[in-house]
């Protein structure tokens, strides 16, 4: 029956923020956790299975998802009653003297054999979209239940302020008054931090054909505008190719200390902008500005590479593809491709990267590392000919 559980739940707790806590707390949170076990199973329909549910709440805000399953792998959506809510919120209550704060999301799995998981979201993660709030329902919460540390993505939803923001009329403003004060940019030459533009751009675009000729959803992409990379851990950048051989890359590693310091501790944000000329403003930025989780921007000048007060380039590598120089970018592709490979394979990549370096990629040699057989081969070309490393194009660095 769906109002009856076998036995007593096995309770599988994953907390992600964690205190001591006496024995009282523990056990009345325990004891809850069972109430919300039953009162959850016996929404459930006939037959059910199992049931997956996720409570994102705040003091201000509520949203549930409930999913009942059965053996046909049929499914239904259920919606959670008064009672099972009312229990929700005191558990919440409860969970603020187990860490720092009450948990954000709290996430059941339950079978009809009454085996269950639950696991306290604290935000390590950023939240999914259908389970985020407008900033004004954290900031009401955080008064509620003050916390002396928030994760860093949250703390900047909700305090960035647009201080990141750097629209084109700003950035004109901006730009004179570095110049009348004497405030320059930081200037490397290539294959100090990063290697010649044209190189990263041809390196970041293999890459890209390879990740999606494996099918990954993650990893480096070409679009008519940007090169693209987000990574699996939430950091990512974007490479924006400009006419007259100028381009800027900037995005963000969503853990970074710098962030941290800013919206936990109260330091001056970094000024990445620092000495930029006009032309690097919000159309050519990473759009982790807009949500203040931006930590790095360079832009490509005169030849050489130039940057703000952005971290140096081995602090960035979480949200860049490993275009450093060929090695990586073969150690790349002969990671993507696994112990399946077969020899010929491998000893095909050395010879693709550095076709692709000249901007000469045949198809043939893109096929003796992924055979049409096995990979998507037509898609990873599409992200070639947008690069202009086919050997038809030139690459697209106007003048």
């Amino acid at each position: 029956m769906a109002d009856e559980l076998a036995g007593d739940p096995d309770l599988g707790f994953t907390l992600t923020t964690v205190v001591a806590a006496d024995d009282e707390i523990t056990q009345r949170s325990a004891a809850l956790s069972h109430r919300i076990a039953k009162t959850l199973a016996a929404l459930g329909p006939p037959g059910w299975t199992e049931v997956e549910a996720s409570f994102a709440m705040t003091a201000a805000a509520e949203v549930s998802m409930v999913v009942f399953h059965d053996e046909q792998d049929r499914f239904a959506r259920v919606f959670p009653s008064p009672e099972l809510l009312d229990l929700l919120r005191e558990h919440r209550h409860v969970s603020a003297s187990m860490g720092d704060g009450p948990w954000w999301r709290y996430l059941l799995t339950l079978s009809n054999a009454g085996r269950m998981t639950v696991e306290f979201d604290y935000g390590d993660d950023p939240f999914p979209d259908d389970q985020l709030f407008p900033p004004t329902v954290y900031r009401t919460d955080i008064e509620i239940y003050p916390r002396d540390r928030l994760p860093i993505w949250l703390a900047a939803y909700v305090g960035h302020g647009n201080r990141q923001i750097r629209g084109p009329l700003a950035a004109a403003e901006q730009a004179r008054a570095d110049t009348a004060a004497g405030r320059i940019a930081i200037g490397s030459a290539p294959n100090v931090e990063f290697p010649p533009l044209d190189l990263l751009a041809r390196r970041w675009a293999l890459i890209a054909a390879a990740f999606v000729a494996i099918g990954s959803k993650w990893g480096p992409r070409v679009t008519p505008a940007f090169h693209v990379f987000e990574g699996s851990k939430h950091s990512g950048s974007t490479l924006c190719l400009l006419p007259g051989d100028r381009a800027v890359l900037s995005g963000g590693v969503w853990d970074a200390p710098e962030l941290d310091a800013v919206y936990n501790k109260g330091l001056p944000m970094p000024d990445f902008y620092l000495g930029a000329p006009d032309w690097v403003a919000e159309p050519v930025i990473n759009r982790r500005a807009e949500n203040g989780l931006l930590t790095f921007c360079y832009w490509w000048e005169g030849g050489r590479w130039y940057r703000g007060a952005s971290a140096g380039a081995d602090a960035l590598t979480p949200a860049v593809p490993g275009m450093w120089d060929a090695r990586t970018v073969v150690d790349v592709l002969t990671g993507l491709l696994g112990a399946k490979a077969g020899q010929a394979q491998r000893e095909a990549i050395p010879g693709l990267v550095e076709a692709a370096e000249r901007a000469a990629v045949a198809r043939q040699a893109f096929t003796r590392v992924f055979p049409d057989d096995v990979y998507n081969v037509d898609s990873a070309w599409f992200q070639l000919n947008l690069a202009g490393v086919t050997g038809t194009h030139t690459v697209g660095l106007a003048t």
